[in-house]
C-alpha cells in the first residue's frame, strides 16, 4: 500500500489542529499594548504547542521518508497517534485560561501519550520493513525518544508541586528536538 496518502492525511489534521490551536487566540477588545498582556499565557501555551506539531510533523515527514509502503497496522498507529496530537488544542486551550496543577498535568499526559503513539508507530514502520532496513538502523536505540518520555513522565509529577517546573521540562523536551535529528536524513543518504 501506499505510503502518499498516510502522509497526505496526517499533514492535513496537523494542519487543522494548528488552525484550531490559533482560532482559541482572540484579539483583545480594547487596541492598546497593554490589552495584550492578559494574552501572554495563551500566546506562550499557543507557540509551545505549534511548536511540538511542528516537531511531530517534521519528524513524521522524515519517518516516511524512509519507508516504502505502509500497511493496516502502521495506518491504525499513525492514526491513534494523530488521535492523541488532535488533543493539544484543547489541552493549549485548558492550560491558557487556568495555569493551575491539572490542566498543565493533562496537558503533559497528552504529550506523553503522543510520544508513546509515536513510538508505536516508529516500531509499526521498523517491523514493517525489518530490522535492517535505513528505518530500523537510523532510529537505533532511540535515545532521545526515551528521554522525551522519561522527561514527561517526571514533569506530569512535578506539576502536582509547581505546574512552573513542570512548564519548563516540556520546553526543555521542545529544545532537544529542535535541534536536528539527523539519523533518518544521513542513513537515507548513505543509501543514494
Amino acid at each position: 500500500m501506499s505510503k502518499n496518502r498516510l502522509e497526505a492525511f496526517s499533514d492535513g489534521v496537523l494542519a487543522i489542529v494548528i488552525t484550531i490551536m490559533v482560532l482559541e487566540l482572540h484579539p483583545p477588545e480594547e487596541a492598546s499594548l497593554a490589552a495584550l498582556t492578559p494574552l501572554l499565557p495563551k500566546f506562550l501555551g499557543y507557540a509551545l504547542s505549534f511548536v511540538f506539531i511542528g516537531i511531530y510533523w517534521n519528524n513524521h515527514h522524515h519517518l516516511l521518508q524512509a519507508t516504502k509502503s505502509v500497511n493496516g497496522s502502521i495506518l491504525w498507529a499513525n492514526m491513534h497517534l494523530l488521535f492523541w496530537l488532535s488533543l493539544i488544542p484543547f489541552t493549549t486551550s485548558w492550560v491558557g485560561e487556568h495555569f493551575d496543577t491539572i490542566p498543565v498535568a493533562i496537558y503533559g499526559f497528552v504529550l506523553w501519550v503522543a510520544g508513546l503513539a509515536y513510538y508505536i508507530l516508529v516500531r509499526a514502520l521498523i517491523s514493517h520493513h525489518g530490522t535492517d532496513s535505513v528505518l530500523a538502523n537510523a532510529i537505533g536505540k532511540d535515545v532521545k525518544g526515551f528521554r522525551s518520555l522519561y522527561i514527561y513522565t517526571a514533569a506530569v509529577i512535578l506539576a502536582f508541586v509547581s505546574p512552573w517546573i513542570a512548564s519548563v521540562l516540556y520546553v526543555v523536551v521542545a529544545v532537544m528536538w529542535l535541534i536536528p535529528d539527523r539519523r533518518i536524513e544521513n542513513k537515507i543518504n548513505e543509501h543514494k
